[in-house]
């Protein structure tokens, strides 16, 4: 049996629009949401997105954290040549 991993994904879904703390979805282009937890909520209801979410206030970025499962593949045992092996 193969292992597996999670991978966080980072996925960019709104930006600030200024002045003030309006926002655009990625995914709804020129529609302005009037603030952050109504953005969030319009993202969550349009995606049906239930996970992590980080905000970059600096950089006016919102983005969902996806995480995925990563299978890990064990590697193959060297076989030599030299010996007939193979």
């Amino acid at each position: 049996m193969s292992e597996t991993k999670i991978e966080e994904h980072v996925d960019l879904i709104a930006t600030r629009i200024p002045p003030g703390d309006n926002w655009e979805l990625v995914i709804d282009k020129g529609n302005l949401i009037e603030g952050l937890v109504q953005a969030l909520t319009t993202y969550m209801r349009k995606t049906e997105f239930k996970g992590h979410y980080r905000l970059e206030p600096l950089n006016g970025k919102l983005f969902a954290i996806k995480e995925i499962e990563v299978e890990i593949q064990k590697p193959k045992p060297q076989t030599w040549d030299l010996y007939g092996e193979s």
